[in-house]
């Protein structure tokens, strides 16, 4: 190793690299460019010093970053990349950076600095469309990162995604088999990518623009959002989140109407308890064990030195039928 004389800035600054680059490089770590490490070496060799055996690659934590844990959903893609890192002999840091929490930025500034040897990113700031990329490209060439629910082709890792897409298209298929025609679409912000998705596969459909409500995902927006779409002549809402789609049955209940003989509510995630509420909520299922396989895979052998695959694996859902949805009367 490195004497303890030698400092990392000073080392960094002869390589020009961040210090966290040659930290990773003298520790052994993975997840640092070949052409990079390459120049680290030949830097610290041309200064007089000299490498011990580099440290086993098994060694090194994984970050996972998600927006909260309040939301099954993201408490449930956290516990799913435990289980799988743990039997792959890795150690998790998990990273909350939801409003009032650490931001993501301030994370993978910290995660840099103790030598993280890889990021998996759920629902983060790659799937916020008035968020910058800029963080992640900057650190695409120290540390190799995964992103489920989240996609920016300027950035450098691989992706994996639920679709969206397909998640509308069965759901509406599910309403219209029960004679539903006035269908409302209750989602979030559309800043976010999966909005984005669910409202142009909606549109796609032949739906207008105004059988869609957007708020925020939550029992409250969901409830906002479905008084809108009572209001217009909905017999039947597709929401964006379970928690939404419970919102949308509290506003059922407040104007006096039957779910599902009144109204049909489809929900989104298959969050555990949805199979216990009253009534049991249909929703989709997203194929979360495979996607959480699929981005720990990649990411362990990106950790490894193999290339990541810079594309989008798409995943395809489930309609969990239960009792909240019906005929049309």
């Amino acid at each position: 190793m490195i004497p303890s004389r030698a400092r990392l800035a000073d080392l960094a600054t002869a390589a020009g690299v961040s210090t966290a680059t040659v930290s990773r490089v003298l520790n052994g770590k993975p997840g640092v460019a070949k052409t990079t490490r390459a120049q680290v070496i030949s830097t610290i060799e041309a200064l007089g010093y000299q490498l011990e055996d580099e440290t086993p690659a098994h060694e090194g934590f994984v970050a996972v970053i998600l927006p909260e844990l309040a939301n099954p959903s993201f408490a449930a893609f956290a516990t799913e990349l435990s289980l799988q890192l743990s039997a792959a002999d890795r150690h998790m840091i998990l990273c909350t950076s939801g409003p009032g929490a650490t931001s993501e930025v301030s994370y993978l500034d910290a995660l840099l600095s103790v030598n993280v040897a890889g990021i998996i990113s759920v629902s983060g700031t790659l799937a916020d469309s008035l968020a910058s990329p800029e963080h992640y490209r900057r650190v695409a060439g120290d540390v190799p990162a995964v992103f489920i629910n989240g996609y920016d082709e300027t950035v450098p890792g691989a992706f994996f995604s639920s679709s969206d897409a397909g998640a509308v298209a069965m759901s509406v298929a599910h309403l219209r088999s029960f004679g539903h025609e006035r269908i409302g679409l209750a989602v979030g912000q559309e800043r976010y990518l999966p909005t984005q998705r669910k409202v142009a596969a909606f549109r796609a459909l032949g739906f207008p623009r105004t059988s869609i409500a957007s708020t925020i995902f939550s029992v409250e927006g969901g409830q906002a959002a479905a008084a809108r779409l009572y209001e217009s002549g909905h017999t039947a809402i597709i929401c964006g989140s379970d928690v939404m789609a419970l919102g949308a049955i509290r506003e059922a209940r407040a104007r006096g109407l039957d779910v599902p003989g009144d109204i049909s509510v489809v929900g989104y995630d298959d969050s555990a308890l949805m199979a216990f509420t009253s009534p049991a909520l249909t929703t989709v299922r997203q194929p979360l064990p495979a996607m959480c396989q699929a981005a720990v895979s990649a990411l362990l052998a990106a950790m490894r030195g193999l290339p990541l695959e810079h594309t989008e694996m798409m995943f395809h859902p489930d309609l969990i039928i239960r009792q909240s949805t019906g005929p049309h009367t």
